[in-house]
């Protein structure tokens, strides 16, 4: 395919912003705790952290909203959040980013998901996670149902964003592909392990290579359309987009194309958070009018964007099309 112009881009992502697109997924709140590391505990071999600093992030599919917000696009997020202090900062934190809250479902059954990172000197020390990975329960399931058929109506493209922490359970991600196939919806899906199979009719399906290859239990052939094809057909989607890391993106679609996308990064430095960028980015290019081949492509700016910012990060429209006018 031709390259993507800075033009093109910059039309692409104005026309999106008259747009709102519903995010569907197991919402998290990142924490870092940031010190200086000057001596070993006395009563372990581990270091001690002397405390700086302390901030919160939206994370998991809370950070797939928060990047879809950072290019100006309407955004509402949808998923479960703890009865707990947790649960009221990660609300703050996703207002804060510009996302609408009116999709929280919050519960009893579960706390809020909370991943603390301990950082030194930039280094990571250890990750403290609070969280319960089983499935939603029946009630719970049927409000997050509720949720969606409510605010489907305002949406212009859908994004299932699975963690395997218990919000995409079969039954609601039935009920969000019937509300935006209802709809005449594009839906862009991140599947985890749990129900990798279960998106069927999906506009996107957009797995990293490890988590296609065990879900597939073998070794992946991105450079083959054949067993691209052959891929997209078992999972029932439109378009298969793997990432692939330093190797680009491998596309597959409807129509039989098969697209390689190199890698465009210039430095990375930190991986964490880019396919969320990923996610968030196409479905605003769809949400634009784009193709999908554009889609992937600036998405695949957009990632090494990302990927030169330390920890997750959301990336700026004005970012993106730098990016793309200095290749």
């Amino acid at each position: 395919m031709e390259s993507l112009t800075p033009s093109r881009a910059a039309e692409l992502l104005d026309r999106a912003t008259a747009s709102r697109i519903l995010v569907i997924g197991d919402l998290m709140l990142d924490r870092y705790i940031t010190g200086a590391v000057d001596r070993i505990s006395p009563e372990a071999p581990v270091p001690v952290v002397l405390v700086e600093e302390e901030s919160s992030a939206v994370g998991g599919a809370g950070n797939v909203a928060a990047n879809v917000a950072a290019l100006g696009v309407g955004c509402t997020a949808v998923g479960c959040a703890g009865r707990d202090p947790a649960g009221d900062d990660l609300r703050r934190a996703l207002e804060a980013a510009g996302v609408e809250t009116d999709g929280l479902v919050l519960t009893d059954d579960r706390p809020t998901t909370v991943k603390t990172r301990i950082l030194a000197r930039r280094q990571q020390v250890v990750r403290v996670d609070r969280e319960m990975e089983g499935d939603a329960p029946r009630e719970l399931a049927a409000a997050i149902i509720e949720v969606i058929q409510d605010q489907v109506a305002r949406a212009d493209v859908m994004v299932l964003e699975d963690y395997n922490k218990g919000v995409l359970v079969p039954d609601v991600i039935a009920a969000a592909m019937a509300a935006a196939e209802q709809r005449g919806l594009p839906v862009v899906v991140d599947p985890k392990r749990r129900n990798f199979f279960g998106f069927e009719g999906a506009t996107v399906v957009k797995p990293n290579a490890k988590e296609l290859s065990d879900a597939l239990g073998d070794f992946l052939h991105p450079g083959d359309s054949e067993w691209m094809e052959s891929t997209r057909k078992r999972l029932g989607c439109e378009n298969l987009l793997i990432t692939l890391g330093e190797r680009g993106m491998a596309l597959q679609t409807a129509s039989g194309g098969h697209v390689r996308v190199p890698t465009v990064a210039r430095a990375v430095y930190d991986v964490s958070g880019a396919g969320d960028t990923v996610s968030a980015v196409v479905a605003v290019v769809l949400a634009g009018g784009g193709t999908v081949e554009e889609a992937a492509v600036l998405a695949n700016h957009a990632a090494a964007v990302e990927v030169g910012k330390a920890g997750v990060a959301t990336v700026t429209r004005a970012e993106i099309l730098e990016h793309i006018g200095s290749l």
